[in-house]
């Protein structure tokens, strides 16, 4: 059966990295994989058109379809927007809407970045490190929010960690079989210390990871694990924690493999759909100008093929493209190192193409 794919470009400069990773999936559907695509607007471009960062139009192609690939969202053009139209809610709310509970976020150091990194060779090279966040709970979701003003007078941002305990449960089962997949060693970051939410964090994954006999589990406190990523990254296997300790850590990681240009990643309901979107921004200082690094959209879509089409074969042909084309000296700007053949975003495509 034909599986379909959400295109959803976004803004800044997703529709330019976005469409060097469709190039290759036109190549590959003409090689014989059954899919087809469909466009809609997320984000800013959604909002310019509907009023709605996630319109009905979008929700719509997106539940239907069986996998999801998104450029990036947000523009400093809509800052001054009320809150709850902003690019970043339209990205909150499909993750929530498809139910995306489970971020996975690879840090790879292609051996031909080594020095692209600002650590030294020694400290990164051969990293591979995974982390799972947990996406649609936390603080970013918890409730009650808001900015509000006391009786005398003074204002107060107030927010709200909470985790229930199916919640943990099932992010756990997803990283101990993601482990299991690796190399069977397994870190949760919590901050158990302080926070009560964390504490409850590393019980659940304490009892959960008796029916994992075959994974090691670790515990390590946020501070630490922030601490050890730059001090000694290749220690870790699969780290798993929450959505804001993950969603700063995985940034993090991201300058282990030279540029938060080249982190891919999946986020993932119970049942294998997935939105596939690179980790970096929207990057509007360089939106328009053919200048921006397509490799973690691409990456991103190997990491579609993986996971929701079920194709290893195909998701391994994109990311020995990925890495021929470094072999070849080929980089983009923010890769670049003395006498690379530095490519423009569309040149990067060409390339890729070529390599595929």
């Amino acid at each position: 059966m034909t599986q379909k794919i959400a295109i959803l470009p976004g803004d800044g400069i997703g529709p330019e990295i976005t469409a060097q990773a469709v190039r290759l999936l036109d190549k590959l559907i003409a090689q014989g994989l059954d899919a087809e695509y469909e466009y809609a607007p997320l984000g800013g471009a959604a909002y310019d058109q509907y009023g709605s960062p996630y319109p009905e139009a979008t929700q719509t192609l997106c539940r239907a379809a069986d996998a999801v690939l998104l450029g990036a969202v947000g523009g400093p053009q809509y800052d001054t927007l009320p809150r709850p139209v902003r690019p970043e809610r339209g990205l909150l709310a499909i993750r929530k809407d498809l139910n995306l509970f489970a971020n996975l976020r690879p840090a790879v150091l292609f051996p031909e970045l080594a020095d692209a990194s600002t650590l030294k060779p020694e400290v990164v090279a051969g990293l591979d490190i995974l982390i799972v966040r947990e996406l649609t709970g936390d603080i970013y979701f918890g409730e009650p929010r808001g900015i509000r003003t006391l009786d005398n007078g003074e204002r107060e941002g107030f927010n709200t960690m909470r985790y229930r305990e199916s919640e943990i449960r099932r992010i756990a089962k997803v990283s101990f079989e993601a482990a299991q997949r690796r190399n069977k060693k397994l870190c949760s970051v919590d901050k158990a210390n302080v926070l009560e939410t964390t504490e409850l964090w590393k019980e659940i994954f304490t009892e959960v990871s008796k029916d994992y006999p075959d994974v090691e589990l670790s515990h390590m406190y946020v501070d630490n694990a922030a601490m050890q990523l730059v001090r000694a990254p290749k220690q870790f296997d699969v780290i798993a924690t929450g959505n804001i300790f993950g969603d700063i850590l995985s940034d993090q990681a991201s300058m282990l493999t030279g540029s938060i240009g080249m982190l891919p990643s999946a986020s993932l309901d119970e049942n294998g759909k997935g939105l596939y979107e690179p980790s970096h921004g929207s990057a509007p200082d360089i939106a328009g100008q053919n200048k921006a690094n397509p490799l973690a959209t691409v990456l991103s879509l190997a990491m579609l093929l993986r996971y929701s089409l079920k194709d290893e074969a195909r998701a391994a042909q994109v990311e020995n493209a990925v890495q021929k084309v470094l072999q070849q000296g080929f980089r983009t700007a923010d890769i670049a190192e003395a006498g690379a053949k530095v490519l423009s975003c569309s040149q990067m495509g060409d390339a890729l193409l070529d390599a595929l």
